[in-house]
């Protein structure tokens, strides 16, 4: 396997278990997060120095600890480990009742300043390679009037933001929290870029905050993913004040008719 793998040779002492704490402080560290599918057996047993006997050893344990799923034919996928932050019925329930929304920002507001101090403070070099790859998508995204594009590069530097932040709680829980914006359960990205008429406010706010991290500037981070979920809540207020008033004038007008 190339360089570029994660994975690192292990000793010998107990050849299994030490693949089994290898890849098990992965998944803490949110750098094998669920859903993703391991290399082949071959690449695997070959980054990690071990023959295939023990590696499928040490895949069996992890299977019967609920870490991963092993699928036949497929290969071996880290398993769903953090749910859903709600309940199917919940997420009608919060569709229906939009006051919610505003919880969940205000929610999503502390996180994300959280982590972009943390982010400020810590993240490595290559934290901050991730983050300029990420914005670079975001400005393509936006020459090209992608909308599809962007939005993804959207949650995605929001996730490398919460990862550059280091801290393991953070990574796990906001990832269930973004699994709530990729369904559109609250609101889609498409709508804030109607407020903002083209998405420049928000190419601009999400480049403030790669700036800030890059520089090292906690107080500047934080300040900057403030302003962002601000502009998100103040988009959504006035657009929902807007539909009111439409509904409002388009009830006068069928009883004046």
């Amino acid at each position: 396997m190339s360089d570029t793998s994660p994975f690192d040779p292990v000793g010998h002492e107990s050849l299994a278990e030490a693949v089994v704490e290898q890849i098990e402080t992965m998944i803490v560290d949110g750098i094998l997060k669920e859903g993703r599918k391991l290399p082949s057996e071959r690449e695997l047993a070959e980054a990690l120095g071990v023959s295939r006997p023990k590696l499928r050893e040490a895949l069996q344990i992890l299977e019967s600890e609920g870490l991963v799923n092993v699928r036949h034919g497929e290969g071996t996928f880290i398993a769903t480990l953090t749910g859903r932050a709600m309940s199917p019925a919940l997420l009608a329930l919060y569709a229906r009742h939009g006051r919610a929304f505003y919880d969940y920002l205000e929610y999503r507001r502390e996180q994300e300043a959280f982590a972009c101090r943390l982010a400020a403070a810590r993240a490595t070099q290559s934290d901050k390679e991730r983050l300029m790859e990420i914005i670079g998508e975001m400005n393509k995204a936006f020459d090209e009037n992608d909308s599809e594009a962007s939005q993804e590069a959207d949650l995605k530097l929001h996730a490398a933001v919460v990862d550059a932040s280091q801290n393991t709680t953070l990574i796990h829980m906001m990832a269930s929290v973004y699994d709530l914006t990729r369904q559109g359960v609250f609101y889609n990205r498409a709508f804030l870029r109607t407020m903002d008429g083209t998405g420049k406010k928000l190419l601009a706010q999400h480049r403030e905050i790669v700036d800030a991290i890059v520089a090292g500037d906690p107080d500047r981070a934080d300040a900057a993913a403030r302003n962002h979920m601000d502009f998100v809540e103040t988009s959504f207020r006035l657009g929902q004040e807007q539909r009111d008033r439409e509904d409002r004038a388009a009830k006068r007008r069928k009883l004046s008719m």
